[in-house]
């Protein structure tokens, strides 16, 4: 999964956005314009190969992030939210899980 071929797939229009994705939506105030604009503007920041719906990654802005995949030759957008401490550190970087020591 590129980034050139997710700004394809945006800009035909051919995306889904996943139930998930409408529900975080509402959470997080998020339109389907700032959607757009962070797939066609951000970068990939984390990509997950053994995702089992195929593979996917997590495009990222510093106001959006958004996990999008492939299904049946279509971009789906999984998830988005903003991200914010203490699971980021920035937009670009995850903070380390802290492991309790038994």
């Amino acid at each position: 999964m590129d980034i050139k071929t997710i700004r394809k797939k945006v800009r035909a229009g051919e995306y889904d956005l996943s139930e998930h994705t409408h529900k975080e939506r509402q959470e997080e105030q998020t339109t389907t314009d700032e959607i757009e604009k962070t797939l066609l503007k951000g970068a990939i920041i984390e990509k997950y190969p053994e995702d089992l719906r195929g593979g996917s990654c997590l495009v990222g802005s510093k106001k959006l992030h958004v996990v999008c995949g492939f299904r049946n030759k279509r971009l789906l957008i999984v998830t988005n939210y903003r991200p914010k401490k203490p699971t980021w550190i920035n937009w670009k970087t995850r903070a380390k899980e802290i492991k309790s020591r038994v």
